[in-house]
């Protein structure tokens, strides 16, 4: 998830709103080379997940399935970051991501649900974080568990409203805690791979290679995989908000694929090296977060302690940008009257603020929530990125149209047709992600929703709009009857969190 404190977020025009307080104005040289887009790349999609995917992986899998897991999700995630940059590039005036390319897709509800379930995917994340930040800080106070206790929660929301606060005082001490951040994550990332690969046994890699039998098929496996290799990429679909500083802009693109790479060779070698110093039942055994533990299997205690710190370091940082990116998501839908009104209310700072209370008052709700279902934190990001499959895919089906009409393509039939088969490639990977997901996080997800709609049919009524649609009414079915059946099921049990 992005930790990268975004000065423009995505989809945003600079013009739309204030720059926050160490942006890039528009009078500035644009200084940044391919090296610094790059750098800048890396940051924002590095977040905690890196930190736990060790245990995330091998809880479910073995060594063969995390490997074509990887190359599945590299194939995938690759092709929908190309996507994000062609529609960046070929439909500029489309601003607010994911919410301007679903309405240009299917109308307002359409938008309306991409910007709900990219909101919420947020705020949910933004729980994971708190719970994944007391779980490393119990290395130090063990009262703290796994992050998930009484006394986890009541830290966890004294920190929520301090960065609260603290936003809300606008955004100088933000840019100084994200600075921290940069450095916090990737020097424990290399010293990691360098101990790990010094202590690494092959004979231990290749120890039920294709996972044992209670882990269930290839198939099963690989599946189990896609919810946490999404988790670790979420972001990428904001790598192109450093366009307005780059010293070319043909540099951007460049710079989203080499990040990309980048950051998946980091993801793959944590991942995969770490299954050469513990085996995989020992690795789902660890308490996250699980480089900890393999860095002092590899190298001593001392590794514990300073992945806990990075840790501690880098979520702090992913905590304070994610909460701008929650509130930005619902307050450009908010101008544009898709949601209520009051969400588009600024502070004189520049700061969304109701949208920020709404989102921190919805994240202070989740962790008391989890501390009476004990909800984990692979739970935890399951959920958030079950939440953002229906954002990303509507982005991918849109640019499958754009590209499939030949829109802005005049006399570029070599271009389109690539563009096509890149779009083609990630709407194929975002069906699959549906799938792979499995019918647990779907229904879960139709429980957040479904209230969603409630507020879009208020809103609608608000500003006296069109009725809904056929289509409209028959999305809207469906997301209703979904909800129905997973209340019935967590009423009787058969489903949790």
């Amino acid at each position: 998830m992005a930790t990268q404190l975004q000065d423009i977020q995505p989809g945003v025009s600079p013009t739309q709103h204030p720059p926050l307080a160490g942006s890039l104005r528009k009078t500035e040289p644009k200084r940044l080379t391919l090296s610094l887009l790059v750098a800048m790349v890396v940051g924002s999609m590095i977040g905690s997940g890196i930190f736990s995917l060790p245990q995330n992986m091998a809880a479910s899998a073995g060594a063969g399935a995390i490997l074509i897991g990887w190359l599945i999700t590299g194939v995938g995630m690759l092709s929908l970051a190309l996507v994000y940059q062609t529609l960046s590039n070929r439909q500029p005036a489309l601003d607010n991501g994911v919410f301007a390319y679903a309405r240009a897709l299917g109308g307002n509800f359409l938008s309306f649900n991409s910007a709900w379930g990219y909101w919420i995917s947020a705020w949910i994340g933004n729980v994971s974080y708190l719970v994944i930040l007391f779980a490393a800080l119990s290395y130090f106070f063990p009262q703290f568990g796994e992050g998930n206790n009484k006394a986890a929660i009541a830290g966890a929301s004294v920190v929520l409203w301090s960065l609260h606060w603290m936003v809300l005082r606008g955004m100088r001490a933000a840019a100084r805690v994200n600075a921290l951040t940069t450095v916090a994550k990737i020097v424990p990332l290399l010293l990691f791979i360098g101990f790990v690969i010094a202590a690494f046994q092959r004979e231990t890699f290749m120890v039920d290679f294709w996972g044992t039998p209670a882990l269930g098929s290839t198939l099963d496996q690989v599946k189990s995989t896609m919810l946490v290799t999404v988790w670790v990429f979420i972001g990428i679909e904001g790598a192109n908000v450093f366009s307005a500083r780059a010293a070319e802009r043909a540099n951007v693109g460049r710079a989203t694929v080499i990040g990309f790479v980048i950051t998946l060779l980091l993801l793959i070698a944590v991942s995969l090296l770490s299954l050469g110093i513990l085996k995989q039942p020992e690795l789902a055994a660890l308490k996250n977060p699980s480089m900890a533990g393999v860095l002092q299997a590899a190298a001593g205690p001392w590794g514990a302690v300073l992945i806990s710190i990075g840790l501690i370091i880098s979520v702090g940082g992913a905590l304070l940008a994610w909460t701008l990116l929650a509130a930005e998501s619902v307050f450009t839908p908010a101008k544009e009257k898709v949601m209520p009104p009051s969400l588009g209310v600024e502070s004189a700072r520049g700061v969304p603020a109701h949208a920020l209370w709404l989102t921190n008052g919805c994240i202070q709700l989740f962790l008391l929530l989890t501390l009476y279902s004990s909800a984990s934190y692979l739970a935890l990001i399951s959920l958030a990125t079950s939440m953002i499959l229906l954002p990303y895919l509507l982005s991918s089906l849109y640019a499958l149209k754009m590209t499939w009409q030949g829109e802005t393509y005049a006399g570029h039939r070599a271009l389109q047709v690539r563009d096509l088969a890149i779009a083609l490639i990630a709407s194929l990977y975002c069906v699959w992600l549906l799938y792979a997901a499995g019918p647990k996080y779907m229904l879960l997800s139709a429980l957040l929703y479904a209230p969603g709609s409630l507020i879009y049919l208020g809103t609608l009524k608000a500003r006296e709009g069109q009725p809904l649609s056929g289509p409209e009414t028959g999305l809207l079915i469906i997301i209703w009857a979904a909800a129905a059946y997973a209340g019935w099921m967590l009423w009787s049990g058969a489903l949790t969190l």
